[in-house]
């Protein structure tokens, strides 16, 4: 007699029996955990990472005070859900305040007067000062460090492991950041003499900046920003993303108590209420933006002097991976498994579509249910864990809508559980075939969904990078050198950074990242960003006795 068993809760099944009509029989389950019951209850968190009150924050930074706040807030809740009688409640770790376009205007001009045309207090300093600063911030900051790492893993559900290390890179970043800043400044104290002319050349701040940063890397992405535009003398006006507020909080008075009074500043409050009037004043010089090509294409337009205004700008992207027939295919699916899913892939260097040659993509596949059936879905907090909750509230229902999308265009769901959520959990979803009529073709799906394309002509991933109005990253997997350097030859015309049997990612800091396209405005790395902050200028005369015993 053979049985056929089912069941939810456990993996392997098996029957032992003496009796001689019965077989053993092991039945291997792949359907995926049940997702509700990876919430905790408040008793279920462990101490040491569980917030013991809400964080409300009354305070915003302005022309070097804590200014009070006494208007409206806005809640702030945590991707994490809480058992209670009542059911899964979503749990509210504090609020901030909601300015209005009236005190983003008053925090806009604390910043134009501490610039004050460059001859105010932090721009007219030496650079031996404006890194002293920075170095006395740094200390403060990283006595900080058990907070804002709490609150990374609360507000934007990212893990204990990589919250940390977000926070250390960060710092590492800032370290760096002054390291070439010194190298800049010793090469600058140089005198060039040509034809007749001595010259120096040396980098000057270029005024107002207005830095937003994305809610996925909210500390790292926003410094790398925030940082080098501050060490090289501007002024900043910072507003924190959406998701990702609170965590900055802990470092206002370290900001504060480091940088002269206007130097930098605090916005908060809905971007669409209090951006436009501080663009329209036309006294914003710089403006840096991580996130949405729309949203950066609006702010440029609302300037009233456009070829003033420097952007700088890490914005969408639609990475590919191409898995050539000479690919080692567990290689490759090692890292397209970390490429698309690292953060829930929630990562603009993500993965987000899979060009696999058809004569791997069934084994391809296969292999990646696997691994995906492997990923230990949890709270933060989870040791080991890979996928967690997600910070946007309408996320799982966009990735429900791209995932019924593809299959209505002829996709499967091949990982057993894949598209499966409840609440702000989301389970993996491996999608293919992929076509050109699918939502997930075009658009950046920022979640852990993966879809797969088979290519017979490599050709065809070749026409997709050509199409896409993105051009961040694309990843190349094979062994053929000939058919690597032929990709190699067309991707580096149409993307910024080709990797080589490797995911794609921003790192190391000291690498240039940019995107072409839709993908990036300016240049993000150590030195690359302090050039992106700041202008040359060259100071020059005649090489004669009087212009000589001048410059000496």
């Amino acid at each position: 007699r053979i049985y056929r068993i089912t069941g939810i809760d456990t993996k392997y099944y098996s029957i032992f029996s003496s009796l001689n009509n019965i077989v053993l029989i092991k039945i291997t389950m792949t359907k995926s955990p049940n997702l509700e019951s990876l919430f905790p209850s408040e008793a279920d968190i462990p101490v040491e990472f569980n917030l013991t009150e809400t964080i409300e924050q009354r305070e915003y930074l302005v022309n070097g005070e804590m200014r009070q706040w006494h208007g409206k807030t806005q809640d702030v809740w945590s991707p994490v859900y809480v058992k209670t009688a009542n059911g899964l409640e979503q749990k509210r770790i504090g609020s901030y305040p909601i300015t209005d376009a009236t005190d983003g205007m008053e925090v806009l001009y604390a910043a134009v007067k501490a610039y004050d045309n460059g001859r105010g207090e932090w721009p007219a300093m030496s650079v031996a000062q404006r890194i002293e600063c920075v170095e006395k911030f740094t200390q403060k900051m990283i006595q900080k460090r058990a907070e804002v790492v709490k609150l990374l893993m609360w507000e934007i559900g990212k893990s204990l492991g990589d919250s940390e290390k977000e926070f250390d890179r960060t710092v590492q970043y800032i370290y760096d950041t002054i390291g070439a800043l010194k190298d800049i400044d010793r090469n600058s104290s140089t005198f060039i003499i040509e034809e007749g002319i001595i010259g120096q050349v040396r980098r000057s701040p270029l005024g107002v900046v207005l830095c937003m940063g994305p809610f996925n890397y909210p500390l790292n992405e926003t410094f790398t920003t925030l940082i080098p535009a501050l060490i090289m003398g501007n002024t900043i006006l910072f507003k924190p993303p959406k998701h990702g507020t609170l965590l900055h909080y802990p470092l206002l008075e370290a900001f504060r108590s480091s940088f002269p009074a206007g130097v930098i500043n605090t916005v908060y409050g809905r971007g669409n209420s209090v951006i436009p009037s501080m663009m329209e004043s036309g006294k914003i010089d710089v403006l840096t933006l991580i996130g949405s090509s729309k949203v950066a294409d609006k702010l440029k337009k609302m300037h009233p002097k456009v070829n003033r205004l420097r952007a700088i700008l890490g914005l969408d992207a639609k990475n590919a991976a191409i898995v050539t027939a000479s690919a080692d295919l567990e290689l490759a699916v090692k890292e397209c498994m970390l490429g698309s899913l690292s953060f829930n892939g929630q990562r603009c260097t993500a993965l987000k579509m899979m060009w696999v040659h058809r004569s791997l993509v069934d084994s391809f596949n296969t292999r990646m249910s696997e691994e995906i059936a492997k990923l230990k879905l949890g709270m933060m907090w989870d040791k080991g864990v890979n996928i967690t909750p997600l910070p946007e509230p309408n996320k799982p229902a966009y990735l429900k809508e791209l995932i019924e999308d593809a299959k209505l265009h002829g996709a499967k769901v091949m990982n057993e559980g894949g598209g499966d959520s409840s609440k702000s959990l989301v389970y993996p979803a491996l999608l293919y075939p992929v076509n050109s009529k699918m939502k997930v073709w075009h658009e950046e799906q920022f979640g852990p969904v993966v879809p797969v394309v088979a290519f017979d002509d490599i050709q065809e991933p070749i026409d997709y990078l050509i199409e896409s109005s993105h051009g961040q990253q694309v990843s190349i997997f094979g062994r053929d050198v000939n058919q690597i350097s032929e990709l190699m030859d067309v991707a580096v015309n149409q993307v910024s950074r080709v990797n080589i049997n490797a995911q794609c990612q921003r790192g190391p800091d000291g690498f240039p990242f940019t995107g072409r396209k839709d993908s990036a405005e300016g240049t993000l790395s150590v030195t690359a960003a302090l050039r992106s902050f700041s202008i040359r200028t060259v100071v020059a005369t005649k090489e004669t006795a009087e212009n000589k015993a001048i410059i000496n």
